[in-house]
């Protein structure tokens, strides 16, 4: 399946897993390169030498090319940007600021950059800073949100770049991938299926978490506040939002999810501890291998677009 994401890239399918924080290293990195699409590994809370072995340990693993997503919150940025130059990655993703002021310094060190987006304005600004390509995310990913869905996204962005576009926020399956690429994206953007995967190495309650979720069963929290997150609803959402109609203050509301992630993910807490997830969960019907998740993505896919060409010589236009 080739697009302009694949040769870009240079990767078998128009897939690049999501970066998750505390989720997304070097195992589930190489595993998803090796089944064909692109793995990130998320260096935000982590310092600098954490991401350079989990490069180096991903070189290990897999001769297929790999990204790192930079956070440019995260006060230890600049050694974590000049770490990546170091070690000459494929290509970044990135959240979280503007990452325009640095795409000429990754460009000389001969790595691709992909921002994040959940704009037009910002997709057109970064495209004019020189972004070799933009993945636009939608309200319905999970974890930290914007406003726009992702078909208004879609819609109001692909048209007016020239840069491929990667659609992201709440894809897990082929149908999902076949409408991406029918509205003129290049490819697409999975985290939470990639999460629900054999070689994630987060906690078993947390991948059994997604796959047990229904249709209804995220929530966004922090939206009064900000940044809003989305998660899997437990007694953490229910008491955020309980704590949050009471008028409690923003530092009281951080202070009761700021280690919720590690908990979810670490100690397998899934009602205290925050388990990120997008919208489109009852699609995950089961944990399964990273080859095993994007083969089916594929094929599901192809057999969308068969679909859509058998429809499309059936319509009728009347005047």
């Amino acid at each position: 399946m080739r697009t302009r994401l694949t040769d870009l890239l240079g990767i078998k399918y128009p897939i690049i897993q999501g970066a998750m924080a505390l989720v997304s290293e070097a195992k589930l990195v190489a595993a998803v390169g090796n089944a064909g699409g692109a793995g990130v590994i998320a260096s935000g809370g982590r310092n600098d030498e954490w991401v350079r072995s989990q490069i180096r340990l991903a070189r290990q693993l897999t001769n297929k090319p790999f990204g790192v997503n930079i956070v440019f919150k995260d006060k230890d940025v600049e050694d974590k940007i000049k770490v990546i130059c170091e070690e000459e990655i494929a290509f970044i993703t990135t959240g979280a600021g503007n990452p325009v002021r640095y795409i000429d310094t990754f460009h000389r060190a001969g790595i691709k950059v992909i921002p994040v987006v959940s704009s037009l304005k910002l997709a057109k600004r970064v495209e004019a800073g020189g972004a070799d390509a933009i993945v636009i995310e939608g309200m319905e990913s999970g974890g930290y949100i914007g406003k726009l869905t992702t078909l208004a996204l879609m819609t109001q962005v692909i048209t007016e770049v020239s840069v491929p576009v990667i659609a992201a926020g709440g894809f897990s399956d082929g149908r999902g991938l076949a409408a991406a690429l029918v509205m003129g994206a290049a490819g697409i953007q999975m985290g939470t299926r990639f999460y629900a995967s054999t070689e994630c190495v987060s906690h078993l309650n947390a991948k059994q978490a997604i796959v047990n979720a229904d249709d209804t069963d995220t929530e966004i929290i922090g939206s009064l506040h900000g940044p809003a997150v989305r998660i899997v609803k437990n007694k953490l959402s229910d008491k955020f939002l309980e704590e949050e109609k009471a008028g409690a203050s923003a530092q009281k509301l951080a202070d009761l999810v700021a280690d919720a992630p590690r908990k979810a993910s670490e100690e397998g807490d899934t009602e205290w501890g925050a388990v990120y997830a997008g919208q489109s969960l009852s699609m995950i019907k089961s944990i399964g291998s990273c080859t095993g998740i994007l083969e089916q993505v594929v094929e599901e896919a192809k057999q969308a677009i068969r679909d859509a060409q058998v429809y499309s010589s059936t319509i009728r236009v009347y005047r």
